[in-house]
């Protein structure tokens, strides 16, 4: 495969076009014919290789009254000035679009190169190498156009996209489970613990049957829960300072069934392979934290924390950036670390810090103008309706597999994203042959 492989130029194989800029009044519009990307998009769950979530669409009529640039689908799009574009980011759009004034787009010629493969390619190109400026850089065109690159036969490039493809669609594979089953375990504390759906529907079969035993009730009322779970909820409501709660369950706060293990660690206390979180690393509404570094050259205390506690970042809690720790590590002191005062209300606890009246509780409390914060005395004040122990119980028992299975998607996507980052040089530049690799992937997927 190596002596088929052809030396050229970017410029040769694509053509770059700058994006357009877009007046706030054009913006905010969540349909219309064209998505308009800007770079905080990529950042998007979901938009980790192909962009197809976007926050802003625009009419065609707005697009030609603003003159803007339509960009194909299949094109490569990436940050072209500041900060953004040390990151090195690359996206292919899934349909025509726009792209604001930050970001350029790379369209690669049709008949001679796949975009797939050519999105790979791009990856492997550290675009702060032509970077031009210090202070603010930026790239131009011509710097682009001129960057060397070797290219096999389409044939070829074909077959290279493939193998990587495999992975990264293994890995968004991944990442959408474990979003469904977020969605399902959110879904049920909601029901279970906000709406108190059991609840409603015990009443009203009571209120029909007075004369029914529990049993029956729970029957007839709650088809879709298991007999033995049913029967745990109440079949009627009382009053309390929160409102109506189920008969039966308690006012308490976060403070009653939760915990902050102040567990602080120096920096030469910190293994270098130490596994790291910071907020950077924490997605926005999402418990899978998938992301992390390590602890070599950490310069500042931290908070230690153990696989399946929960992570809370008290910086701008409107973020909602909640997660189960995959692993043991340490993590910034902006992050409280929460634990479940006993076991079974480790669901209960995650369903509270991550849903969203907690968060909007939190950052109603929070403190500071440019950086609002929030603290664990100010969390732990938090009222809930708490639920009999065996319920609590019985919501861990159903969340508990379903974020184990969240973890080790999330170990299992980490391990084929290094697996594909070994292999993406090696067959970008020739290096590795397509039989070989494909005997590589055939193993892990």
């Amino acid at each position: 495969m190596g002596g088929e492989w052809t030396s050229t130029t970017l410029g040769a194989i694509c053509s770059f076009a700058t994006g357009s800029a877009f007046p706030k009044s054009a913006q905010g519009d969540m349909v219309g014919k064209y998505p308009f990307i800007k770079v905080s998009d990529m950042n998007l769950p979901g938009n980790d290789r192909f962009i197809t979530i976007a926050n802003n669409w625009v009419s065609k009529e707005t697009q030609a009254r603003l003159r803007a640039k339509v960009h194909p689908e299949g094109s490569t799009v990436f940050a072209k000035i500041g900060v953004a574009l040390t990151y090195n980011r690359r996206r292919i759009l899934t349909q025509p679009a726009l792209i604001d004034n930050n970001m350029m787009a790379a369209i690669p010629i049709a008949g001679l190169v796949d975009h797939l493969f050519f999105y790979y390619m791009l990856c492997t190109i550290d675009f702060n190498e032509v970077a031009v400026g210090t202070a603010l850089p930026y790239l131009n065109i011509s710097d682009l156009s001129r960057i060397t690159v070797r290219l096999p036969s389409l044939k070829d490039q074909q077959a290279i996209a493939c193998i990587l493809g495999t992975l990264d669609d293994k890995i968004e594979l991944n990442r959408r489970m474990n979003q469904t089953l977020e969605d399902i375990a959110r879904a049920i504390f909601k029901s279970w613990f906000i709406n108190f759906d059991p609840v409603r529907a015990k009443a009203a079969v009571r209120r029909a049957y007075p004369n029914w035993t529990n049993a029956q009730i729970s029957r007839a009322a709650c088809p879709n829960l298991k007999p033995e779970i049913a029967e745990l909820f109440p079949d009627s409501f009382e009053d309390s300072e929160l409102g109506e709660i189920p008969k039966g369950w308690e006012v308490g706060t976060l403070g009653d069934v939760a915990d902050h293990p102040r567990r602080s660690v120096q920096p030469s206390q910190i293994e270098p392979q130490t596994p790291y979180i910071a907020l950077e690393h924490m997605p926005r509404r999402c418990i899978a934290l998938s992301d992390w570094s390590t602890g070599d050259g950490l310069e500042s205390s931290k908070f230690s924390f153990k696989k399946g506690e929960i992570l809370f970042g008290k910086l701008r809690p409107y973020f909602h950036k909640v997660g189960v720790a995959p692993v043991d590590g340490v993590c910034s002191t902006d992050i409280v670390v929460i634990a479940p005062r006993t076991p079974f209300y480790f669901a209960l606890v995650m369903g509270i810090v991550s849903s969203d009246e907690f968060i909007e509780y939190t950052n109603a409390g929070s403190t500071g103008t440019k950086m609002p914060r929030t603290s664990w005395a100010e969390m732990t004040r938090y009222d809930i309706a708490l639920p009999p122990k065996a319920l609590a119980q019985a919501f861990t028992d159903r969340v508990v597999p379903e974020v184990d299975r969240i973890i080790a998607a999330i170990h299992e996507s980490r391990t084929l994203a290094a697996l594909r980052d070994a292999l993406l040089p090696k067959l970008i530049s020739g290096k590795l042959r397509v039989p070989d690799a494909e005997r590589i992937v055939g193993r892990c997927v």
